[in-house]
């Protein structure tokens, strides 16, 4: 079947939804999306939205760019970190009066707590500057957007997978999807399309990102030969639920939750003397995994030292259970602890891809610095380049409201003119004999799809983690290429076409995949340390050769080649790193 609208926004979590709002203004739009928006990963986000409202604290957006900069390692770009700063003021309030139940002080006015890297006067103390609703603030601004959205007649199509982008030349007409329903292969033409498909921290073994969350939009870009920005800098989250990997939010410690060793030192003092347990999250994450090494974490089931404690229960019943509930609740569920009476056991999980689709500051995808027509994103998959080598807590928040509210601005506007979308016949070919290779290998005794996951998820986690070093990246790097040729001979067990999960699920793993092999290819080839890309074998950042945005591109057989773009540093002067 064909549809065709003026925009197709896929995926259906904050930036989609805001960009679907933004565009609807004017345009007859859609959002197509593999989830009922409602259960999109933007729900799992705790712990607030950073804005410089200063309603409890003096605090001026210039601070939270220049705190977006730094704790990027100097790898953001400067303007698009001022533009963050600035828009995030005016979104939040937007997001207010559309609905968002805010927290609030005794005033009235939105509440805001302290979070990791946020501080006043350029560094000199923490400051409170995160709008949140409890602990639940990204499922709330899904269920405001998501009403405003049905409010403003966009249409949306759930349960379908896009699996394919439709270019004319530099021109993005369209893209085709796969109906889960079924098994349909559908084709949405639009003047404008934006991915606002998320991250893929599926590709680790321990992390915090739903199942869904598969890299979708950028490897299917890649594979359309757009390059992809930035994917070495992956940020581990520092406190993950042992082994799990479920969030225990950064609000925590903003409320005044300390880290604390097997021998129960606060050892941050160490690491980040200034904002201690609020340093930024590549800092402590490596705090954490040197403490475990060191011989001082806590000893695991395994009889290992591989976790710390993250302590709350000084803050009290009526703070945890008013501040954090759904923590509390979390912690109750999955480890049979109440955070009020015990230390919680956490370690750093995958968390936040830093890099993604290359994008200008209005949401246009770019290759190098030509644009694009018609082709957007926002969000996660995207790399505007507001993380740089290290996101700052909460700005994942800021970064899917400030731009995916840009792009969906861009995209009412150009459709205005654009011409009408030309899609060929055959659009839908290449997609239809993807999936039909997978029904042909069935009983041809191929590779494993099950085996494969598991065996990428490890040697991503254990080569291409926290620390890394040339010859592990090395394993990881052939690792994936293996698996990525193999999973030329990967087949489905079931046969039917409606609701055939199976399906969705090796369309996951093959993004994953292509997306493993480019990620390792670029951590491999940065050779220094620089926020979440921490090398043993070059510990040291290097602005004089690498200063500088990572371009990975691969060939249809895993070949992956690397160009540079240059770093906007018209701001600020890059200097040291100092907590």
């Amino acid at each position: 079947m064909i549809y065709e609208f003026d925009a197709v926004i896929v995926g259906g979590g904050g930036a989609g939804l805001y960009a679907a709002l933004e565009a609807s203004k004017s345009a007859k739009t859609a959002v197509v999306s593999k989830l009922y928006p409602m259960r999109s990963h933007t729900g799992a986000a705790q712990g607030g939205i950073g804005a410089a409202l200063g309603n409890i604290d003096e605090d001026k957006p210039e601070w939270h760019a220049f705190d977006t900069v730094k704790g990027g390692d100097y790898l953001v770009d400067q303007n698009a970190a001022k533009i963050l700063a600035d828009e995030a003021v005016k979104a939040v309030y937007d997001l207010e009066h559309r609905g968002l139940p805010f927290s609030r002080t005794d005033k009235g006015l939105i509440s805001q707590r302290r979070f990791g890297g946020h501080t006043s006067e350029f560094g000199k103390a923490a400051v409170r500057r995160a709008c949140h609703a409890a602990d639940r603030t990204g499922h709330m601004i899904l269920q405001t957007l998501y009403q405003q959205c049905i409010k403003n007649d966009v249409e949306f199509y759930n349960e379908f997978q896009v699996v394919d982008v439709i270019m004319n030349g530099t021109t993005c007409t369209g893209v085709v999807a796969f109906e889960l329903a079924t098994g349909e292969l559908h084709i949405f033409k639009a003047k404008a399309v934006m991915f606002a498909t998320g991250g893929f921290g599926r590709m680790f073994r321990i992390t915090s990102n739903a199942h869904a969350y598969t890299g979708d939009g950028p490897a299917i870009l890649a594979r359309a030969g757009v390059p992809m920005e930035d994917l070495e800098f992956f940020q581990f989250h520092p406190t993950g639920i042992r082994s799990m990997g479920i969030l225990i939010t950064e609000g925590v410690r903003g409320e005044g939750g300390i880290l604390k060793n097997g021998k129960g030192e606060r050892f941050m003092e160490e690491y980040a003397p200034t904002l201690l347990d609020l340093a930024p999250r590549d800092l402590i994450s490596r705090a954490i995994v040197t403490e475990v090494l060191a011989g001082r974490g806590v000893r695991g089931d395994g009889k290992i030292d591989d976790y710390v404690w993250l302590d709350a229960t000084h803050l009290g019943r009526e703070t945890v259970e008013k501040k954090i509930p759904d923590i509390q609740d979390f912690c109750k569920t999955y480890l049979a602890i109440d955070p009020v009476e015990n230390a919680m056991p956490v370690q750093p999980t995958a968390h936040y891809a830093m890099g993604g689709i290359p994008t200008d500051t209005d949401g246009r995808v770019v290759n190098t610095n030509e644009a694009y027509n018609g082709l957007y994103a926002a969000g996660e998959c995207a790399c505007v380049s507001v993380h740089g080598a290290n996101r700052l807590g909460t700005n994942s928040l800021v970064d899917l409201i400030v731009y995916g509210r840009r792009a969906g601005s861009h995209i009412a506007e150009y459709v205005k003119s654009a011409p009408a979308p030309v899609v060929p016949d055959d659009a839908a070919e290449p997609a239809r004999e993807r999936i039909a290779r997978i029904h042909e290998n069935r009983g041809k005794g191929g590779g494993n799809p099950g085996e494969m996951y598991k065996r990428m998820q490890e040697t991503m986690m254990k080569n291409v983690g926290v620390y890394r070093d040339e010859e592990n990246m090395k394993v990881a790097l052939s690792d994936m290429q293996s698996m990525r040729q193999e999973f030329s001979t990967v087949s489905g067990q079931d046969e039917t076409a409606d609701f055939n999960a199976e399906i969705l699920s090796l369309l996951e793993l093959e993004n994953l995949l292509d997306l493993g092999v480019l990620t390792a290819a670029s951590a491999l080839n940065r050779q220094e340390s620089r926020g979440a890309h921490s090398r043993r074998d070059y510990p040291e950042r290097n602005d004089d050769d690498w200063l500088k945005h990572t371009m990975a591109s691969m060939d249809e057989n895993g070949n992956v080649t690397i160009d540079y773009k240059p770093v906007d540093v018209s701001i600020w002067e890059p200097k040291p790193r100092v907590y």
